[in-house]
């Protein structure tokens, strides 16, 4: 058999074998890569690019080498899941550089960090002067959580004493045309519901590039074609805006009518109408 075609047999095998490996140590390889998981994935990265390279080498012997170097870091994972001690061993410790608004300089020394390396983790998370932060720290994958003190945080709705409505993951229903039944069923709607709110924006299903649904109901698209401009769903703010013209009608009836009875069931109404705004209009804004 010539070289060339044992070279592409091995590498697609070995490619299809470290796929495997992978996916079975899960999403944690990829994106939070301890010092031992780095030079895991450097070995199994080796061993593949030699047997593919090397006719030669023997096909069985890599994926013994592979198996190896899977099941270690596979056992690592699950004791690390069980021993608090051990899995500060195999990933280390999270570092204090700032607590209290004070840079910890035997910290950085400790992690080889420069004042130049702390201020430029700080700039990349939008922190330009280290005075600014209550409290930084190193993750044992390199990165840096910064809290900032409570005065340069921004205002969240708790901060100003407003209450939000609860809100949950918005589905998408349409994908390129087609639609997604699944994620209909998720916010307990239908296709005819959605026939519907295509029907007010005069699309149709076949010309939507992506559709999302939030969790009151209301329908996002986008066009394959970009020159056409969808209006934003109104359904809320104009329920908002009814009620409150409704409310100020009751009140200006109220005022203009001299019938003290009627005045008095315009003015309780009104009451009425002004306290269920108040109830729900954090959920119509």
């Amino acid at each position: 058999m010539p070289d060339w075609v044992i070279v592409i047999i091995k590498s697609l095998v070995l490619i299809v074998v470290l796929f495997t490996f992978t996916k079975i140590l899960g999403a944690k390889q990829l994106s939070q890569m301890n010092v031992f998981e780095y030079i895991t994935g450097v070995v199994l990265g080796g061993i593949v690019a030699i047997h593919t390279f090397d006719p030669q080498a023997n096909i069985f012997h890599g994926i013994l080498a592979l198996f190896i170097w899977f099941i270690i870091p596979f056992m690592i994972e699950k004791i690390n899941l069980k021993s608090k001690v051990f899995r500060d061993f195999t990933e280390g410790k999270s570092t204090v550089f700032i607590q209290d608004g004070k840079v910890m300089e035997d910290n950085l020394k400790k992690e080889g960090y420069s004042t130049d390396d702390l201020l430029e983790k700080l700039r990349e998370k939008d922190v330009f002067l280290a005075s600014d932060v209550e409290f930084a720290l190193l993750e044992p994958n390199g990165t840096l959580t910064v809290l900032p003190k409570r005065e340069n945080r921004p205002l969240t709705a708790k901060d100003l004493g407003i209450t939000l409505a609860p809100q949950k993951e918005p589905q998408t229903v349409i994908m390129d045309g087609k639609v997604i039944h699944e994620s209909l069923s998720n916010l307990n709607l239908n296709i005819n519901w959605l026939e519907t709110e295509l029907e007010k924006l005069n699309v149709s299903i076949e010309n939507v590039f992506l559709g999302q649904a939030d969790t009151d109901g209301q329908l996002y698209v986008d066009l394959f074609d970009d020159s056409i401009t969808v209006p934003s769903p109104t359904e809320k703010p104009l329920l908002l805006a009814t009620m409150k013209k409704c409310q100020a009608d009751l009140e200006l009836f109220a005022l203009s009518t001299e019938n003290q009875q009627s005045k008095a069931i315009y003015e309780r109404n009104s009451k009425k109408l002004e306290t269920a705004i108040n109830k729900i209009e954090a959920y119509l804004s």
